[in-house]
C-alpha cells in the first residue's frame, strides 16, 4: 500500500554484483554496523544440503546476523518467483517492524528485480492439460491467437518462442485477462538504496578460480555425491547449477575431475559476463563501488550512513 502523503518511506538496502565479488562479506559487515537483517535474493541458497557449491553463509555467520530465505526447500522442490516476491515483501515488512534495516542481497537478477521494481507476476499455476494441448499447435498459430487475446504481449514475444507463447496463452485463458495487464510493475513503497559491487574482470576471474579451488578442497565433490545418493537426480534444475552440473558429469564418467573443475571455472567466468546485464533498475540509480579500491569499504560505510541520516 502507498504511504500516506508526507510520510517518509521506510529504508531498504540492496546489494548487487557478480558472483565472487564480495556481496556476502559486505552484507555481514553492513548488517552488524547498521543493525540489519539479510534477505537473500540468491535462488541457489534456497536448497538444503547445497552448501559448499553455493558459497552459502556459514552457520556462524548466520548466528551473528539474521538471514532469511536460506535452506527453505529441498533440491527437488520449487520456489516460484511469485512465491518469493510475496514472502520477501512480508519478511522486509517484519524486519522494518522490528526497527531493523532490511538488506536485500543476491546475484539472481530476476529475484532482485521482482522485489525492487514490484514486478507484476501472474499467479496462475501451470496447467498440464492445457499446456499439452497448446504444445500441439504450430508456433505461428499460437502467436496469432495471442495477438487476438493480448496484442501487447504478442508484440514482445518472438513468433518462434513457443515456450513463452504457451505460457502467455495459458495465463490469458485461465485468468480471463491479458497477461500484459497482470505483468504491470508497481514499485513498492520503500526508500531503496542500491549498492553495486564491481571488480576488474581479470581480478574477478582470479577470485572465482580461487573460490572454486576452495570449494573442491572443502568437499564439493562429496556434497554432490551425497545429494545424488539421497535421490536427487542430475536432471533437477537445482543440480544443473554451477559446480553441481560439472561434477555430476564427472561422476557419470563423462569427463575427468580436472576437466570438470576447469569447466566450473570457465562456465562461472561466462556467467559473470552476463550478470551485469541484470543490474539496471530503470530510474533507480545504483551506487557502484570497486572492491579493489583503497577507499573500499570505508566509502560504502559513508554512503550508507549518509543515506540513513535521511530516515526518520
Amino acid at each position: 500500500m502507498p504511504s500516506p502523503p508526507g510520510k517518509p518511506l521506510p529504508p531498504v538496502l540492496v546489494i548487487v554484483g557478480p558472483t565472487a565479488v564480495g556481496k556476502t562479506a559486505l552484507s555481514l559487515d553492513l548488517a552488524q554496523r547498521f543493525h540489519g537483517e539479510i534477505v537473500s535474493a540468491d535462488s541457489r541458497l534456497f536448497y538444503r544440503g547445497m552448501d559448499i557449491g553455493t558459497a552459502k553463509p556459514s552457520s556462524a555467520e548466520r548466528a551473528t546476523v539474521p538471514h532469511h530465505f536460506i535452506d527453505i526447500c529441498n533440491p527437488n522442490e520449487t520456489v516460484t518467483l511469485g512465491q518469493y516476491q510475496d514472502a520477501a515483501y512480508a519478511t522486509i515488512d517484519a524486519i522494518l517492524a522490528r526497527r531493523q534495516l532490511p538488506i536485500l542481497v543476491g546475484g539472481t537478477g530476476q529475484y532482485v528485480h521482482a522485489v525492487v521494481e514490484g514486478w507484476g507476476i501472474p499467479r496462475v499455476p501451470p496447467q498440464p492439460v492445457l499446456r499439452a494441448e497448446l504444445e500441439l499447435v504450430d508456433s505461428a498459430e499460437l502467436h496469432a491467437q495471442l495477438i487476438q487475446l493480448d496484442p501487447a504481449a504478442a508484440a514482445k514475444i518472438h513468433p518462434n518462442n513457443k515456450r513463452r507463447l504457451v505460457r502467455a496463452l495459458e495465463v490469458c485463458l485461465v485468468a480471463g485477462q491479458p497477461i500484459s495487464d497482470l505483468q504491470r510493475k508497481a514499485p513498492p513503497s520503500y526508500d531503496i538504496f542500491v549498492l553495486g559491487l564491481t571488480c576488474e574482470r581479470e581480478r574477478l576471474y582470479a577470485r572465482i578460480d580461487a573460490r572454486v579451488d576452495e570449494m573442491i578442497a572443502a568437499g564439493l565433490l562429496a556434497e554432490v555425491e551425497a545429494l545424488h545418493s539421497a535421490g536427487y537426480g542430475y536432471d533437477l534444475p537445482s543440480m544443473s547449477g554451477l559446480g553441481y552440473k560439472q561434477l555430476g558429469a564427472y561422476l557419470r564418467g563423462e569427463m575427468g575431475l580436472n576437466e570438470a573443475v576447469e569447466r566450473i571455472k570457465f562456465e562461472t567466468h561466462r556467467f559473470v559476463r552476463h550478470q551485469n546485464n541484470w543490474f539496471e533498475f530503470g530510474e533507480l540509480p545504483i551506487a557502484w563501488f570497486d572492491v579493489s579500491a583503497e577507499t573500499y569499504p570505508a566509502s560504502v560505510h559513508h554512503a550508507v550512513a549518509n543515506w540513513l541520516q535521511r530516515q526518520p
